[in-house]
């Protein structure tokens, strides 16, 4: 390479420079103050968001996150619009890459919208015992992607927020106060009132048992093989485990030490001698 050659290698590179320096500057500080305008306006939002108390933290950094990232695809518009690049072929690029994305990912963000929609209805919260999703148990963290639960003998479950926003919750914490159905069966040759008025004994023994609504004993049906005594018990819902078993242990040991006899299932089968 000889000196001309070098010469004209200079002047190309200087009018690279000249054209293009500017620009290359003004994008650098459109990425760079648009990243600290992202950043603050990100925190701006969760800080306004968390003073209003009516979104769940984990909504908060969703919609902090979905700020900051628009805000960095208008800055990175903005700064290869410095070179020429036009907004709207950009635009066009973007929205085919959302369309592939968001095809090869529609479960995903299906479970992203379901868990949106569990955290602004909820339906139940941390600390909840519930079933949803085919699944049973006690609400550990409610995610974007995923509900945690843990079942009564602690085993993690993991469950794909779509699967539980399309399927009917039961929430067993929602309320403050449960019933607790009791059927009790009795001999068809004890005496009913007897039995009623041992279970009414027993209900009133229980300290747990409210009054407000009250409790209910009453003859449900004529079984097979017993008198089918219904009993309904008002509770607070801390209490519905504790009251349930432990007032079925005191009703069968009542019952029995005032002579009713709670019996087996049985048939009776006659006999008959077809020779006869």
């Amino acid at each position: 390479m000889n000196n001309e050659d070098i010469q004209n290698l200079l002047e190309q590179v200087y009018a690279v420079l000249v054209n293009y320096g500017l620009n290359v500057l003004g994008a650098l500080a459109i990425i760079i103050i648009g990243f600290m305008a992202a950043g603050w306006a990100r925190r701006s939002l969760e800080r306004a968001l968390s003073r209003s108390g009516r979104v769940d933290a984990t909504l908060v950094r969703f919609f902090g996150s979905l700020l900051r990232y628009a805000i960095i695809a208008f800055v990175i518009i903005a700064a290869l619009q410095q070179f020429g690049v036009q907004a709207t072929s950009l635009v066009a690029v973007f929205g085919a890459a959302g369309l592939a994305i968001g095809l090869a990912l529609q479960g995903t963000l299906s479970n992203v919208a379901a868990g949106v929609m569990l955290l602004m209805f909820r339906p139940f919260k941390i600390g909840d015992f519930i079933t949803a999703g085919g699944q049973t148990g006690t609400v550990k963290e409610i995610g974007l992607f995923t509900t945690e639960m843990a079942t009564g003998d602690n085993v993690k479950i993991i469950v794909p927020n779509g699967q539980i926003w399309g399927t009917a919750i039961q929430n067993f914490s929602a309320n403050p106060t449960r019933r607790v159905d009791l059927m009790m069966g009795i001999d068809y040759g004890d005496n009913i009132d007897t039995a009623m008025a041992t279970i009414n004994r027993v209900i009133g023994e229980e300290s747990r048992a409210l009054k407000d609504p009250e409790s209910v004993v009453a003859v449900a049906e004529l079984a097979d093989s017993s008198v089918n005594i219904v009993v309904r018990v008002w509770v607070n819902a801390a209490d519905y485990w504790g009251v349930r078993w432990d007032i079925t242990k005191k009703l069968k040991e009542q019952l029995e030490a005032d002579g009713i006899s709670i019996p087996y299932p049985q048939q009776v089968v006659h006999h008959v001698n077809a020779a006869e």
